[in-house]
């Protein structure tokens, strides 16, 4: 595999300067999503890495400069260095980010193990797409390219006419960390159907974004293709989906993984909650049988 640490990392790295004070870490520390920060001198030059366990032993003494408890040196990444050997340091020393650094050693970006885990799931995206590929071209005769690019959020058509308010909260947190897994789109003329990523959809316009990654399906043969109409189609007229506004979000049940885990939760925690026996359906009664993909 040809995937590069700077494929995946993070470009925009919130660090601490060697300056700071630990009250000032410990500050920035609460404000952010991060459990520690690369630390870096006026230059941006990377001179350690603070963490959480560190600023909580340092915690009565929030006055003291950052660069007098830091550990000189700390695990690193090239933009070049191959993700695989990025990951294999990630995983056999515990970290949970790996600071990246140019040749002179400045910071240009990060790298986390959930990054490792978004290559993951981008190389599993385009064998769903193959997969549909080879269903459209049995099921109506016509043969697809697929391609990676951006896909305006206005011109999406939907085929899932419900999404879950906890599973956004979840999919906004990937898309500000930028390991949102690209969504899957059928290109009919101007518009796009949407065939998987209804909720990572939803959450980038929540966001205020207008366009999103996705791996699109082109047909080879498009004036053809736009005289016929696909099951997917027919499932979002049949469901009134023009556009994302026409998906209803669900903000009082649960998305059927997080109510599994929270019966899960409860059975640890000494509530009574439903035992799950194998073959069971664990869906949320309210959840539709179909599955994003079905139907074309």
């Amino acid at each position: 595999m040809g995937e590069k640490v700077r494929d995946y990392m993070i470009l925009q790295v919130e660090h601490a300067l060697d300056t700071a004070t630990v009250g000032e870490a410990i500050d920035q520390l609460i404000r952010s999503r991060h459990h520690g920060f690369p630390v870096v001198d006026g230059s941006m030059k990377l001179v350690g890495f603070v963490s959480s366990k560190e600023l909580l032993r340092h915690a009565d003494r929030r006055g003291l400069h950052l660069r007098n408890i830091l550990k000189p040196g700390t695990y690193t990444a090239t933009p070049e260095m191959p993700l695989d050997e990025a990951a294999r340091v990630l995983f056999r020393y515990g970290l949970r980010d790996l600071p990246v650094v140019d040749d002179s050693g400045a910071l240009v970006g990060i790298l986390g193990n959930l990054d490792v885990v978004r290559s993951h799931f981008e190389r599993a995206t385009p064998v769903k797409a193959d997969t549909l590929r080879k269903l459209l071209n049995e099921r109506y005769g016509f043969t697809f390219t697929l391609r990676r690019g951006l896909v305006p959020l206005h011109n999406l058509r939907p085929t899932q006419w419900k999404v879950y308010e906890d599973e956004l909260e979840g999919r906004r947190y990937e898309l500000e960390r930028g390991f949102a897994e690209p969504v899957l789109a059928i290109q009919k003329g101007d518009s796009f159907i949407l065939v998987d990523g209804h909720h990572r959809a939803l959450a980038a316009r929540e966001m205020g974004l207008s366009q999103l990654q996705a791996f699109i399906l082109s047909c080879d043969s498009p004036e053809d293709f736009a005289r016929v109409e696909i099951g997917l189609e027919r499932i979002a007229k049949e469901h009134h989906l023009e556009s994302l506004d026409n998906i209803e979000v669900d903000r009082t049940g649960h998305h059927p993984l997080i109510e599994v885990t929270t019966q899960l939760i409860r059975r640890f925690e000494g509530e009574e909650a439903p035992r799950l026996t194998p073959g069971s359906d664990v869906r949320h009664p309210s959840t539709s049988s179909k599955t994003e993909g079905q139907g074309a």
